[in-house]
């Protein structure tokens, strides 16, 4: 069985890597011929809204999904006309815009920051005396790792984050001092099965994730956010893995945003699950029994971002799992992870420490 995917970067190559031992076979489509995942899975060399690449993907797959949320959604429907497609392409395009996403959060009654669509800088003068300051101002679409956002702090900023962002459908959101950042896995199958990773505590820097640790011990919290995904995976009729991400604020969650594919967040569960998201991902959109998604005990993952630290040093550490992506250095770009896995938290936090130091994070 050949699985399709769209987008070739390191997700891909995960999931190519995750599916060889279930005796799948991989063929991807990316406009750059250097993507990652050609290393693990065929290349078909093209852009994502090439309608002829397309039906070659589509020829050569018995089904296809994704490895990024900003595919262009005519792509993915056109896909949908020739090949089954999962997650479903209206999850791909409620994604893609904050301002669908966030109402599509109203309507299930699911917590959010309060936000106000701008398209002038009349309406962002009035969202702001509406909501207050600071605020996050946003793009609606193709924000990701920090892009298309601006903190504003002070009226003094609203001209420059116009004047940087304007030229696009926006959306402010009221600032949330938050506790924490937090998020969750979940899946569906075609018929209707779930199941849900432990939640997850993530730490951001530059708006790029930096540090994951796994599983964050808050029952409460857990069964809150167990409660949004089953609403949105219900109401999208998804199939396939979602990753949602929270704010936790005075002991209930927000919802921040939502990825309709595997995500960075669950990285850790490649070695710290019984069973990966990619994995996961995979069975779920084959229509297989979804496996195992218990924590094996405690880990902490790492991104590695701009440059790769010294992998001999790292391996050195007993629970340590080295990944790199084969992709070329550059400032901001995640070129490979590290789980650290131990059996209870304190040990994580000790060694943890020492790996932060090694890699002078």
């Amino acid at each position: 069985m050949i699985v399709g995917i769209v987008g070739g970067g390191q997700l891909a190559r995960m999931l190519a890597l995750a599916g060889y031992p279930l005796g799948l076979r991989f063929l991807i489509l990316d406009p750059s011929p250097s993507a990652c995942a050609r290393h693990v899975a065929e290349l078909i060399q093209g852009a994502y809204d090439d309608h002829q690449k397309l039906k070659q993907l589509a020829s050569g797959a018995d089904v296809v999904t994704f490895d990024f949320e900003n595919v262009p959604a005519k792509a993915a429907c056109f896909l949908e006309s020739l090949v089954p497609v999962y997650p479903p392409p209206v999850a791909l395009e409620v994604a893609q815009d904050r301002l669908f996403e966030k109402r599509l959060f109203q309507e299930l009654h699911i917590p959010t920051p309060p936000f106000v669509a701008v398209d002038s800088l009349e309406a962002l003068q009035t969202a702001v005396a509406q909501l207050g300051l600071p605020a996050m101002l946003k793009t609606r679409r193709l924000g990701y790792d920090g892009k298309g956002q601006w903190l504003l702090r002070t009226s003094h900023d609203i001209p420059a984050a116009w004047q940087q962002l304007g030229n696009t459908p926006l959306i402010l959101e009221g600032f949330i001092p938050f506790q924490r950042e937090v998020s969750m896995l979940a899946l569906r199958n075609h018929q209707g099965s779930t199941a849900f990773y432990p939640l997850v505590e993530n730490q951001h820097r530059n708006g790029i994730l930096r540090l994951s640790i796994a599983p964050y011990p808050a029952t409460a919290l857990e069964l809150q956010a167990r409660h949004y995904a089953t609403q949105l995976l219900q109401r999208l009729n998804y199939v396939g893995l979602l990753a949602i991400e929270f704010f936790v604020l005075n002991d209930q969650l927000l919802v921040n945003e939502m990825a309709p594919r595997v995500h960075n967040s669950g990285h850790w569960s490649i070695e710290g699950a019984e069973v990966s998201q990619f994995e996961n991902h995979l069975r779920a959109i084959l229509n297989w029994p979804l496996g195992h998604t218990a924590a094996i005990g405690h880990s902490a993952m790492l991104n590695f971002i701009g440059e790769l630290p010294d992998r001999n040093t790292l391996l050195a550490i007993p629970g340590v799992h080295f990944h790199a992506y084969g992709k070329t250095p550059k400032p901001g770009r995640k070129l490979g992870h590290a789980t650290l896995r131990v059996d209870d938290p304190s040990t994580l936090q000790d060694k943890l420490a020492k790996l932060l130091t090694l890699m002078r994070q």
